[in-house]
């Protein structure tokens, strides 16, 4: 059967897919933790739980898109310190995707969402020199931030494809500038979401049907992702931070709502 009649898409509704998709791309290549309005467009236009397997391929097509665009920029001690937290992060979320509902799911992000802005403003404004805060992924009090940055992460990408956020909070924490930012986001956003496809399978969130939706979706990827590559350049660092925080405050609201 057709992927659009098995949906019942309208014509405004493929168009709201579409925008999604293109900002899925600007987010990746500009500001990460955007395409949180992306996960509840889906969410809106498709079941809830399905849209989360349909919006998978989209994302890692922008990933693809974007370590293309920043893989100089990744910063990699970073990373292995994150892929073993992540990966606890990934099976708690399968196993909460067992038995939770969907209202569940958005409450318990939204959550951690505007949780996790709210210590990252707090944490900003106690910094006297963003620049000097990179080696503390190094220390003991980086190592525990990491790991439970990392968890939750984890699992709140694998429920709601919506661990930008989070991670753009620990990025931002730990002092990252725009570039490392997005070179160290994109190749974790890769590989994680790469490492979720036999997850999001084994649930029955992906199959041939949503595939062929993907793949007409995946298309309006690449023009955002060229949009949002124009944009960076002309966006200084600390508008950069306050889009990212503000992205993630609009996504956590937006999960809260009914």
């Amino acid at each position: 059967m057709d992927t659009m009649t098995l949906w019942h898409l309208t014509g405004w509704e493929f168009a709201a897919l579409a925008f999604a998709a293109l900002l899925v791309g600007f987010s990746k290549t500009a500001v990460s933790g955007a395409n949180t309005v992306s996960l509840a467009i889906f969410a809106a236009v498709l079941p809830a739980r399905a849209s989360t397997g349909i919006l998978l391929p989209v994302l890692i097509a922008g990933d693809i898109l974007a370590v293309l665009t920043y893989r100089r920029h990744a910063h990699w001690p970073t990373l292995w310190r994150l892929f073993p937290a992540v990966a606890v992060g990934v099976v708690a979320g399968t196993l909460f995707l067992v038995w939770a509902d969907d209202a569940i799911v958005r409450t318990s992000i939204g959550v951690i969402l505007l949780f996790m802005a709210g210590v990252t403003m707090w944490r900003r404004r106690q910094a006297a020199d963003a620049e000097g805060q990179l080696d503390e992924v190094t220390s003991r009090t980086g190592r525990v931030k990491a790991r439970s940055y990392g968890v939750l992460g984890g699992f709140t990408t694998m429920v709601a494809n919506a661990g930008g956020p989070v991670m753009s909070m620990y990025l931002l924490s730990a002092g990252f500038r725009k570039l490392g930012f997005l070179g160290t986001s994109a190749f974790f956003f890769l590989i994680v979401n790469v490492s979720k496809l036999p997850f999001s399978a084994g649930l029955g969130l992906i199959d041939g049907r949503s595939l062929l939706l993907d793949a007409a979706l995946v298309v309006f990827v690449v023009p955002g992702a060229f949009i949002g590559k124009w944009a960076v350049s002309r966006i200084n660092q600390r508008l950069f931070e306050r889009l990212v925080i503000a992205a993630t405050v609009v996504g956590g609201l937006q999960l809260l709502l009914p």
